[in-house]
């Protein structure tokens, strides 16, 4: 599967993404209530904010999936770890469908940390799923991510996990 990426328009895409994470399956996004309003908003301030940034995540020129990813130094982490030089943390949200493909999401986070790591200055890749997304769990560590601790955060307690550039390659013998 090949994915090319785009910047998230918050206004033009806030539609397709209120679909997205309002659907029972993306529970995890903490958003089941969002109106759609909520939704611009919430990527309006992304769109807006240095530290962070959401991409689309498109085949064949159809979004597919979401992609995050921030500087732990300034968002979603901050007092809960201590930050290297070269970490980025990462989320990415594949939507609810009638028509499940196998390997799908694998194929999915694989092309996300590749993207992250075609950047020389990304030396890790940090995530902080609920501790009970078992099924994210399973996909971070297909891809390279070691589990390193549990943490509070204020929404949901927290599965740490990294994954360096060398441990993504020995797990997806893919090169970037």
């Amino acid at each position: 599967m090949t994915f090319t990426f785009r910047p998230l328009d918050p206004l033009r895409d806030a539609e397709l993404l209120h679909r997205w994470v309002t659907h029972p399956k993306a529970a995890y996004w903490m958003m089941q209530d969002a109106k759609l309003e909520d939704v611009e908003r919430a990527y309006m301030e992304i769109a807006a904010d240095e530290h962070q940034q959401a991409l689309l995540g498109l085949q064949d020129g159809v979004p597919v999936f979401l992609m995050e990813y921030y500087d732990p130094r300034y968002r979603e982490l901050v007092g809960l770890y201590e930050p290297l030089p070269g970490d980025v943390g990462m989320h990415f949200l594949t939507p609810a469908t009638e028509t499940p493909v196998h390997g799908f999401t694998r194929a999915v986070i694989t092309a996300v940390m590749a993207r992250l790591f075609e950047d020389p200055a990304v030396a890790r890749v940090v995530v902080e799923p609920d501790v009970s997304n078992t099924a994210v769990h399973a996909l971070n560590e297909a891809v390279g991510f070691v589990p390193e601790r549990e943490i509070q955060k204020p929404e949901k307690k927290a599965l740490l996990s990294f994954c360096t550039r060398e441990q993504f390659l020995h797990a997806t013998a893919v090169s970037v």
